[in-house]
């Protein structure tokens, strides 16, 4: 059975190129406009090369923890007190004579996460005080499921 008889030319499906093109056009506009270009100074500056490596010493560290009931250790031993006063005194103890030349020691706080916030700003006022400006805060990182992980500093 031909259900076509009378057709005898068949219509060939063409691609229309022209719209194509306008639509690359428009992308390769766009693309144009947002890309940022890298820059170029004016001035080209060599840097001078050394083989010489730098002796890596660590800082001295002096790790101040606070406890959750608001008392302090100082490398591990236990203050008596809790007040600023004698938390500078330790610290400039720990810290040793000022004049050494050497760089001054990096103090690690060291705090317990129910430990009140005017704890651990009490370290930070004594270490000024005590004349010591390098200070960071040691922390727990937690891993993909929340449980904690090392500690880092």
């Amino acid at each position: 059975m031909n259900f076509r008889r009378g057709l005898s030319t068949r219509d060939e499906p063409e691609i229309n190129l022209i719209p194509l093109i306008d639509v690359l056009l428009v992308i390769l506009i766009f693309l144009m406009v947002t890309t940022t270009y890298t820059r170029y100074t004016a001035l080209k500056v060599n840097l001078p090369t050394a083989d010489a490596e730098k002796a890596v010493v660590p800082p001295r560290q002096i790790v101040v923890s606070v406890g959750a009931d608001g008392s302090y250790a100082i490398d591990r031993h236990a203050l008596a007190q809790r007040d600023v006063a004698s938390l500078t005194a330790a610290l400039r103890q720990a810290a040793g004579p000022a004049n050494t030349g050497a760089e001054p020691p990096v103090i690690i706080i060291n705090a317990d996460a129910k430990s009140a916030h005017q704890s651990v700003i009490n370290v930070m006022e004594a270490a000024r005080e005590a004349g010591l400006s390098r200070l960071t805060f040691a922390a727990r990182s937690t891993t993909a499921h929340g449980a904690p992980a090392q500690p880092s500093r």
